[in-house]
C-alpha cells in the first residue's frame, strides 16, 4: 500500500496507538531505569524506546505530508489528529534521544578532574524524596521556561516574517515620487535611468498612476486606491498576476471578453471558498445573475474583501467616481467612469485587499487628468534585505535627473524611499514587542532558577559531613563552591537542553504540517513559524547565565562550611 493510498482515519488510528504505546514506554522505561542500579538494562531500554519514536516519528510526518490539502473553512479531524500525532512522536523522540544521551555526558564529565568527578556524582547520587522532587521540578522549570520562550519567540518570529513577506509582495522595494501632487512628466527617461542604475543586482522598475476614488456598485459604496500599472512590468515587481483568485489579468488587457463570459467560468468565491458559476443549470443556479450587458468597458481587478463589500463579481459593473473633475456651472463636478470586474485577487493584507483596485495605465492618467504623467515608479530587486546598499546607486541615478530638472521652473526634484524606511514605524513596533516578551518571559526561567537555589541548599544541608570530610581530605574553599556550581549548572543544562530541543522540535514540525486557522477571522490560513537560529542561541545563553548566577550563593554557603561543625556530633 502507498503512502498515497491511506486513508486519513488509517492515519489518525495509527497516530493513536503510538501516542499511547510511547506513554507506556515512557513509564516502563523510567521504572526500568530506577530498577537496575547498574543502568545498563534501563539504557538500552531508553535507546529502544529512542528508536520506536524516531521511525513512528518519520512513518506519521510521510502521512501527515501526504494528506490533501482541503479548502478553505473546511476541516476534518482525522487530519489534525494525525499531524498532531506526528508532532508528538518527534517530541517524545528528542525526549528519549536527550534522556539516552545523558548518561553518556556525565560519564564523560566522570573521567575528568576532581570537581567535575563529584559535581556529576552528585547529580546522580541517590538523594531524599523531598530533594529529589525539588531537583526534578528545577529541571522542569528550566525546560518548560526556555520552551516556552522559544516557541513564543518562533511564533511571533513567524508573524513577522510573514507579514512582511506579504509586504514586499504586494508593494514595491523602491519608490521614486515627487513630494507635491501633480506627477512626473520625463517618467520616461527616468525609468531608463533608473533601470540601468538597478540592472547589475537584477532589479526592474515599473510606472504607477495612483489615486483615490469611490467605487460604486449596484448596492454599495466604498472608498478605493485605484492604482494604474502597465501590464508589461507589473509582474516584474509586485505579485499581482499570481495572487489573482479569481478572473484573469487578460481581462484587464481586453475587457471585451467581459461581455460573454464562459458559461462555467468561476467569477467568485463563496463564504467557505465554494465557486460561483456564472451559467445557469451548473452549480448555485439561484444566483440570478443578470444577463452579460453588452457595453465594453474598462476592466479593473478589485481586492477580495473589497469586491466582497461592494458585492461584485467577475463580470459586474461598477462606477468610480474621482476626485478631480472638470468645472461645471455648480462648481467642480467629480469625474465619474464606469469599469466591469476582470478579476478579484488576494495578497493576505486586509488593508490591501480592502482598498486596491488595478487599472491600465492609460485609463488611470485619463481617470486622474494626468495626460503622460505618472505619480510614482515602483522597483523591485531579487534581495529584498540588500536594498540599503542598492539605494544610494539610485539615489545618485535620481540626484542626475533631479539636476536636470532644476534647470526648469515649477519642476519639483524626485525623493527616494525604500521599503525598510516605509515600514520603520510598523517593524519597529515588531521589535519592540519581540525584545519585551522576550524579557517578560525571562523571568520565568528566573522564577525557575529559585528552584536550582533551593536545591543546592538543601544538598548543602544534606552533604554537610560529605563537604567536612572532603575538607578534612584537603579539599580547597575554592574548589567545594566549584563543584556546587558545577551541579546547579549541570541541572540548568540538563534542564535549557531539554526545552529548547523540545521547543525545535515541535516548531518545526509545525512548520512543515502547520495548525489550521479560520482565514475569516486571522486572514491566515496556517499558523506561521519562523524558527531563527539566532533566537535559540540567545535564549540558550540567556538561559544558562540565569542559572548560573542562581548557583553563586549556595556555592558560597557550601564553602563555608566548616570541618569541624560537620563532624562534630560524628
Amino acid at each position: 500500500m502507498s503512502v498515497s493510498n491511506i486513508s486519513p482515519n488509517t492515519g489518525a488510528l495509527l497516530g493513536l496507538l503510538f501516542v499511547f504505546a510511547l506513554g507506556f514506554g515512557v513509564v516502563f522505561a523510567k521504572s526500568a531505569m530506577f530498577q537496575f542500579r547498574d543502568g545498563k538494562r534501563g539504557r538500552g531500554i531508553m535507546w529502544l524506546f529512542a528508536l520506536l519514536t524516531a521511525v513512528s516519528s518519520i512513518g506519521l510526518a510521510t502521512v501527515s505530508a501526504a494528506l490533501p490539502e482541503l479548502e478553505r473553512h473546511r476541516y476534518l479531524v482525522s487530519h489534525e489528529l494525525t499531524r498532531v500525532a506526528a508532532l508528538l512522536s518527534t517530541v517524545i523522540f528528542v525526549v528519549f534521544a536527550l534522556a539516552s544521551l545523558l548518561p553518556k555526558l556525565l560519564d564523560a564529565l566522570e573521567r575528568r578532574d576532581f570537581v567535575y568527578f563529584v559535581g556529576a556524582r552528585l547529580v546522580r547520587a541517590n538523594k531524599s524524596g523531598f530533594l529529589t522532587v525539588i531537583s526534578v521540578l528545577s529541571i522542569l522549570g528550566v525546560s518548560v521556561s526556555s520552551c516556552a520562550l522559544c516557541s513564543v519567540t518562533s511564533i511571533m518570529g513567524g508573524f513577522g516574517y510573514d507579514l512582511k513577506t506579504k509586504i514586499l509582495g504586494n508593494t514595491a522595494h523602491i519608490v521614486i515620487d515627487v513630494k507635491l501632487p501633480g506627477g512626473m512628466a520625463d517618467w520616461k527617461r527616468a525609468q531608463e535611468v533608473v533601470r540601468a542604475a538597478v540592472a547589475p543586482v537584477g532589479g526592474h522598475v515599473t510606472p504607477i498612476v495612483g489615486g483615490d476614488a469611490m467605487a460604486s456598485s449596484a448596492t454599495n459604496t466604498a472608498g478605493t486606491l485605484v492604482r494604474g500599472v502597465d501590464p508589461e512590468t507589473i509582474g516584474q515587481v509586485i505579485n499581482l498576476k499570481k495572487n489573482i483568485e479569481v478572473g484573469k489579468f487578460d481581462y484587464l488587457l481586453d475587457p471585451s471578453k467581459l461581455v460573454a463570459l464562459p458559461s462555467d467560468e468561476v467569477v467568485g468565491r463563496g463564504p467557505g471558498g465554494e465557486p460561483y458559476l456564472r451559467g445557469p443549470g451548473l452549480r448555485f443556479p439561484d444566483l440570478g445573475l443578470p444577463p452579460a450587458p453588452k457595453k465594453v468597458y474598462p476592466g479593473v481587478i478589485l481586492g477580495r474583501e473589497l469586491a466582497k463589500s461592494l458585492h461584485v463579481m467577475v463580470g459586474d459593473e461598477l462606477t468610480m467616481l474621482s476626485p478631480m473633475g472638470e468645472l461645471g456651472p455648480s462648481g467642480l463636478m467629480p469625474r465619474s467612469r464606469k469599469f466591469r470586474v476582470a478579476g478579484v485577487f488576494y495578497s493576505g493584507m486586509y488593508e490591501y485587499d480592502a482598498s486596491h483596485a488595478y487599472v491600465l495605465l492609460g485609463v488611470a492618467q485619463t481617470f486622474f487628468s494626468l495626460e503622460n504623467r505618472v505619480s510614482k515608479l515602483d522597483l523591485s530587486i531579487p534581495e529584498p534585505e540588500i536594498v540599503a546598499s542598492v539605494t544610494p546607486s539610485v539615489r545618485a541615478a535620481v540626484a542626475t535627473l533631479n539636476i536636470a530638472r532644476a534647470k526648469h521652473d515649477g519642476v519639483h526634484p524626485l525623493r527616494v524611499r525604500d521599503w525598510k524606511a516605509m515600514n520603520k514605524n510598523l517593524f519597529s513596533a515588531l521589535k519592540l514587542e519581540k525584545i519585551a516578551t522576550f524579557i517578560i518571559l525571562s523571568i520565568a526561567i528566573a522564577v525557575a532558577s529559585f528552584c536550582i537555589i533551593c536545591t543546592l541548599l538543601l544538598m548543602v544541608t544534606e552533604k554537610a559531613k560529605d563537604i567536612a570530610v572532603l575538607k578534612a581530605l584537603g579539599a580547597s574553599d575554592g574548589a567545594v563552591m566549584k563543584i556546587f556550581m558545577l551541579e546547579g549548572v549541570l541541572i540548568g543544562t540538563i534542564g535549557t537542553v531539554l526545552g529548547v530541543a523540545v521547543a525545535l522540535a515541535q516548531c518545526l514540525g509545525l512548520s512543515w504540517t502547520g495548525i489550521r486557522l479560520d482565514p475569516d477571522v486571522y486572514y491566515i490560513d496556517r499558523l506561521p513559524v519562523n524558527v531563527d537560529a539566532g533566537d535559540y542561541i540567545t535564549v540558550t545563553v540567556a538561559a544558562l547565565i540565569i542559572c548560573t548566577l542562581a548557583t553563586i550563593y549556595p556555592a558560597l554557603t557550601a564553602s563555608r562550611v566548616r570541618p569541624v561543625d560537620g563532624l562534630r556530633y560524628e
